[in-house]
Parts: C-alpha cells; sequence; structure tokens
C-alpha cells in the first residue's frame, strides 16, 4: 500500500447564506476541502468522509512545507485507511473531506471576520448543527456536480454526519458507513461535554467568547477539556497497560515526591501533554460549538424518541461498526442504531471489534476492524463494475441516480 503522497488543500466560496437549524442564518462562507482519487465518468464513485471533534478536511496524504517537500508529521487523521490500495482505496474511489462551518481549520468559524460587524465573529458565531453541516457539506457536493454518493462514511461524530445524510437527503446516498458513533449522546457524554466548557468558559482569558480581541487564548480551560476529553477516548485496560501507576523519572519501589501540584504519575504528565499540545492548535469557541453539536444531535427527537420511525426514511445500504472497549459509544448504542435498521428492513451489516483500545480504536491500524471496512468497500467498487441500481421509495418507484 502507497501513500497519496503530498495533498493540496482547496476552498470554495458561498455567498447564498445558509439556513441554520437555530433559525439563524451563515452568511458569506468559505468551505475548505480536499480530494483524493479520480471521479469517474458517471460521477458514481464519490465517497464523503466526515470528521469528528478536533479533526478537519485533512483526512489522508501528507501536506508540503514552503520548499514542497513532504512536511514531517503533516498525514492526514484517516491516513492508515484512506488511499491507494487502502481500505477505502484512492484508486477505485473519488474521496472527499470537507472541514465544517464553525471549525478552525480553514473553513469559515469564530475566529474569521463577522461581515456585519467587521470583526471576529467569537462567541457571536451562530450555533451549528450535525444537520447544518450536513446541509454545507451537500452544497459544496452540488458545487462538484456529485448528485449522489457512492457512500458517506464517519467515525465518532462523523458517523452522526454519515447517519444524518441518510436521513436529510436520502435518495443522495447509496452506503452509509458509521463507525463508533451513537444515536445521541447519553447523559453521561453530555456530562462530560459540559464539564469541558465550563474548564474553557471559566477561563479567565476567555473575555465571553471575544479573547481574540485582547490577543489572548483561554489555554488553562483547552488544556483541561482536552484532558477529559483523552480520559474518555482510552479503554481502561489501555491506560493501565501505558502507564499504571508509574512515577514520573522513578522506578518501582521509589517513594513519590509528597506534593499536591508537581506531576507525580505518568499518566499525569500523559493527560499535561495532550492538553498543551491541544491548547496550541485548537480554538476554544470552535470547542465549544462542536461539542453542543454532538449535544444537540438526535434523529429519533422528532419522532417521540422512537429511533425506528425516524430511520424509516432511510435508503442506503449500511454497515455499522463497533469496539468492544469504547464506552463512550458503546457497542450498545451501535446495536440501537441497527435494531431501528432491521426494524425497517434495511440492509445492514453490523461488526463488532474486540479491541482494546476504546475509542480512539477507530483511528487505529486493527488489522480485523480494517479487513471489515475494506471488505465493504470492495462490495462497493463491484457494484459500480455493474449497471446501476436504482434506489426505491418506500412507495416503490425508483429514484434517480448519479449520472
Amino acid at each position: 500500500m502507497s501513500s497519496l503522497g503530498v495533498v493540496t488543500p482547496a476552498s470554495m466560496h458561498f455567498a447564498a447564506p445558509l439556513p441554520l437549524q437555530s433559525g439563524a442564518v451563515l452568511k458569506d462562507y468559505t468551505l475548505v476541502y480536499e480530494t483524493y482519487g479520480q471521479l469517474n465518468a458517471d460521477r458514481s464513485n464519490a465517497v464523503l468522509v466526515c470528521h469528528a471533534l478536533n479533526a478537519s478536511h485533512h483526512v489522508a496524504g501528507v501536506h508540503a512545507d514552503d520548499q514542497g517537500r513532504p512536511r514531517p508529521k503533516s498525514e492526514g487523521w484517516w491516513d492508515n485507511l484512506i488511499g491507494p490500495g487502502k481500505p477505502l482505496d484512492t484508486n477505485k474511489f473519488f474521496v472527499i473531506g470537507i472541514n465544517n462551518p464553525g471549525s478552525c481549520f480553514g473553513s469559515t468559524g469564530p475566529m474569521h471576520t463577522n461581515p456585519d460587524t467587521g470583526r471576529p465573529y467569537g462567541a457571536d458565531f451562530p450555533v451549528v448543527t450535525v444537520e447544518d453541516w450536513v446541509n454545507a457539506q451537500a452544497r459544496l457536493l452540488d458545487q462538484l456536480g456529485i448528485t449522489q454518493l457512492a457512500a458517506v462514511l464517519g467515525g465518532s461524530l462523523g458517523g452522526m454526519q454519515a447517519l444524518s445524510w441518510t436521513l436529510q437527503h436520502p435518495e443522495r446516498v447509496r452506503h452509509c458507513v458509521a463507525v463508533a458513533t451513537a444515536p445521541n449522546l447519553s447523559a453521561q457524554n453530555i456530562a462530560f461535554n459540559e464539564v469541558a466548557r465550563q474548564a474553557i468558559v471559566t477561563d479567565p482569558d476567555f473575555h465571553q467568547g471575544h479573547f481574540y480581541a485582547h490577543g489572548v487564548v483561554p489555554r488553562r480551560g483547552l488544556r483541561v477539556a482536552r484532558m477529559i476529553g483523552h480520559i474518555t477516548y482510552l479503554s481502561d485496560d489501555v491506560m493501565e497497560e501505558k502507564f499504571g501507576r508509574e512515577l514520573v523519572g522513578r522506578t518501582l519501589g521509589d517513594a513519590p515526591n509528597y506534593s499536591t501540584q508537581d506531576i507525580e504519575f505518568q499518566v499525569e504528565s500523559y493527560l499535561r501533554y495532550q492538553g498543551d499540545k491541544f491548547s496550541d492548535y485548537f480554538d476554544a469557541n470552535t470547542y465549544l460549538l462542536i461539542t453542543r453539536a454532538l449535544d444537540y444531535f438526535d434523529p429519533a427527537r422528532q419522532h417521540g424518541g422512537d429511533l425506528a420511525a425516524a430511520m424509516a426514511k432511510a435508503l442506503a445500504k449500511f454497515l455499522v461498526i463497533s469496539f468492544t472497549t469504547d464506552w463512550r459509544f458503546s457497542p450498545a448504542r451501535s446495536r440501537e442504531i441497527v435494531k431501528a435498521l432491521v426494524d425497517n428492513r434495511h440492509d445492514v451489516s453490523y461488526a463488532e471489534i474486540d479491541a482494546p483500545h476504546g475509542h480512539d480504536a477507530f483511528l487505529l491500524d486493527d488489522p480485523r476492524y480494517h479487513g471489515v471496512v475494506r471488505a465493504y468497500f470492495e462490495r462497493i467498487a463491484q457494484e459500480l463494475q455493474a449497471p446501476q441500481t436504482p434506489l426505491f421509495t418506500r412507495q416503490g418507484q425508483a429514484l434517480k441516480v448519479a449520472v
């Protein structure tokens, strides 16, 4: 398997306002995206990859430095899954990664200029939802001339977007691959997000979200938010194996420093390192927006909590994947999705991978996991070689396929 090599982001400007679920609109915005592979003649081999909380449009390949050379450690966040000969094979599929509005990796977000004030949006950036992101992505695909996706793929929050695609634009998705995700957040997950948000908004450098004007960054809040997140991404077994009760700079049997504020344990050092790194590149307002989008996602809410009723309008075929040690988005949550699909007699495959890594497993190179993804996309590739069969509505009327 080879790498995609150097990839270059592109951007697309939209003058038409984007109506949002809240009733607000996003005016005059830009989306940054990357594409890999070649779009075939009938534009039927496009796969949209939706990103999670702190990821972006840079899904695979590497970026270049000022001299055009590959920049070290610039691999896309799913580079182990996507590329020539990889499970999602860019020799067969045209893959698109889009940075969602509200993010901090190039698309219009809180740090960009508010056209109404001439100053950075800050906390005035409108609240965005998973549904808003899907509609923004659909607009970009329209401009690329892609009327129907061979598949939409996402993990975690990206998996929620993939599911939402099948409900908001059912006729535009032939396959949905939802990995390590859930049909909504549990109360515990909302609680984790709220603690992280409170760490940010109570940081004295937050300034009600308008910290840009003060030339500061609420680093303390961002650090704590990231530390909380990392605890939930790893399984207990992995944390025990990685760190155990090892003390920093001392061997087993050595006495601790007996300090309440110094770093004593290896796991403390790891969490602080992750927090420091995160605070250097991520935007505090973006963190608030994205975690709130996670909180709000709940397609069953408009159906009295009946997920099967919510999923009835989907027309795609599904692959749902979970990991046994993922307690943030547990296999039980994936099985809820599967049951709702089965109740509607949808075509669904389910894989529960016995992996020790917790929620982070969806980003890692597990051969069983990658084998499942590879087999599913090979099936899609075979479908593309055969005459396209149309999708059907519940009333049996064929829908127009990609042209």
